[in-house]
């Protein structure tokens, strides 16, 4: 999860393939418990709990403390449902065989016709 002042990145890894992408809202504009009720429903979802890596860097302290995810000290927040570590925006993904992008999970077409006609899938 990469919070910044004008969006939130969200991208959900099983392994080393893709399963999630979106970019949200700004967290600063969000529900106080929207980021933990996220992480909540996709750990329930996927009926495990998830590990998360909040990104952070001086100009986005306050969307992180606005996620709850973290505390005042800079520590990541854990429950049953997740349990998040804080990482420095410039930290890299390790090397080795590079997963399945979201690409090639398949046509959302239907869906966005739904959307288009004013149907919510």
């Amino acid at each position: 999860m990469d919070p910044s002042p004008r969006e939130t990145r969200v991208l959900m890894m099983e392994g080393r393939d893709e399963r999630l992408r979106a970019v949200l809202g700004p967290m600063t504009n969000a529900h106080p418990r929207a980021a933990e009720t996220l992480l909540e429903g996709l750990a329930l979802w996927h009926q495990h709990a998830l590990s998360v890596v909040l990104c952070a860097d001086a100009e986005g302290e306050a969307s992180m403390s606005a996620s709850r995810l973290s505390d005042a000290l800079g520590f990541g927040a854990r429950n049953l449902h997740f349990e998040v570590e804080v990482a420095l925006r410039d930290c890299r993904a390790g090397r080795g065989r590079r997963g399945r992008r979201l690409a090639t999970l398949g046509r959302f077409g239907d869906l966005r016709q739904l959307c288009l006609e004013g149907v919510e899938p």
